[in-house]
């Protein structure tokens, strides 16, 4: 911004020469205090401004480390994760098979004998039901 030539004080107290037909004093001095009122507020607005301006470039570069923290940790993250996860899935699916496998092996077993038994009992009944009707003729 460039340099001011009057500040407000500047301006409230600057003294007119009278002459004989002159400006009126008093609408004069009306006119420069609003014109103080106006450049005090145009003067906090620059403040205000530039304060904003400055919290809003320091949030900028906050988000801006946070984002290049973020995308390195992306890149390094998934490489290990990735093995790490395959290397538990496979353990896991290890541990299950020697942990259940011998009971789902158990139980086949016993399923199996249990529907053989049941053919058997099955067979034998028609198997006998045969031999009565042929006993009968």
């Amino acid at each position: 911004m460039s340099k001011l030539i009057y500040s407000a004080r500047d301006i409230l107290q600057k003294e007119f020469k009278t002459k004989v037909r002159g400006y009126d004093p008093v609408e004069v001095d009306e006119f420069l205090d609003n014109v103080i009122k106006d450049y005090e507020a145009y003067n906090q607005e620059i403040i205000a401004l530039k304060d904003e301006n400055a919290k809003l470039v320091n949030k900028v570069d906050q988000l801006s480390q946070n984002q290049a923290t973020l995308s390195r940790m992306k890149q390094e993250v998934p490489k290990s994760n990735s093995a790490t996860n395959f290397d538990i899935l496979k353990r896991l699916s290890n541990l299950e098979k020697e942990v259940f496998g011998n009971k789902l092996n158990a139980i086949d077993t016993n399923v199996t004998e249990q529907a053989t038994n049941s053919l058997n009992i099955a067979a034998q009944k028609v198997l006998n039901d045969d031999l009565d009707a042929t006993k009968r003729f």
